[in-house]
């Protein structure tokens, strides 16, 4: 029963869905809650390929594509995408620790976030419009799940840059035992999706390992210009390595060279 109110939990805190009354509030479950970040994804990709597929049953495969993604994004209430914008805002426009964090900290976003959200979701929406639907949609069940998971490494590995914000409560060192907890739940939606046949195996594999060195060198940058990192940069992961796996969906869905046979 506690691990099923820190699933809601996470639920409540990174997506606008409804939760039931009896799960209750304690702000140590927040904390706890970090190894559930990947069934959240889990949660968001089923809203996006349900959408997705009911849209594309009538309407052309890259208006789905632009109804499902509008769906993910009401959904998560545009957490992600606001925090890869005001990341692309700080680092483009902060010369120092101090202003880069002030940047992001501001509510406003700036043209670097406006260029940076635009491209990232026209990247994507044009990324899945690219792959047939059954293809389409087991990239959403696989890049969700696995890009939390990356959001989530960083709070495993790095040390919070701000003395206090919004995700300070998630902040805390995430253990071991959590991570790979957390880890369980990007791994089972990816391998349903590989028996299923949806995407090749070593599309997905070539995937996964494109988001772990996108999210690596997110991080770096994080240590060097921030020395950790913020909720905006949860979120900048996220998006970035989302997209990745997108692109890789894209590129080796169609291409012989990516299937065994």
């Amino acid at each position: 029963m506690h691990q099923l109110r820190l699933f809601f939990t996470a639920l409540q805190f990174f997506t606008r869905l409804p939760i039931p009354r009896w799960v209750g509030f304690d702000p140590a479950w927040l904390h706890q809650s970090s190894r559930y970040f990947p069934l959240v994804g889990v949660v968001v990709a089923a809203i996006a390929a349900g959408v997705y597929a009911a849209a594309a049953t009538a309407l052309p495969v890259p208006l789905a594509v632009l109804l499902s993604t509008a769906a993910s994004i009401y959904a998560t209430g545009a957490f992600h995408e606001d925090g890869f914008a005001d990341t692309c805002d700080g680092l483009g426009g902060g010369s120092s620790r101090e202003r880069v964090l002030e940047i992001m900290k501001d509510s406003r976003i700036g043209a670097y976030g406006a260029i940076g959200i635009i491209l990232m979701l026209a990247v994507k929406c044009t990324a899945l419009a690219q792959l047939p639907p059954l293809a389409a949609i087991g990239a959403l069940f696989a890049a969700h799940p696995a890009s939390r998971l990356m959001a989530a490494a960083l709070i495993w590995r790095m040390q919070y840059a701000r003395s206090e914000g919004k995700s300070k409560p998630l902040a805390q060192q995430m253990s071991t035992g959590e991570f790979l907890l957390a880890s369980l739940g990007a791994l089972l939606p990816l391998l349903a999706v590989g028996a299923a046949g949806w995407l090749a195996w070593p599309v997905l594999a070539a995937g996964v390992l494109a988001m772990a060195l996108s999210a690596a060198w997110l991080a770096r940058k994080f240590a060097r210009r921030l020395g950790g990192y913020t909720g905006d940069c949860l979120g900048a992961v996220q998006q970035l390595t989302e997209a990745v796996f997108y692109l890789c969906a894209a590129a080796g869905a169609g291409s012989a060279a990516w299937n065994w046979s």
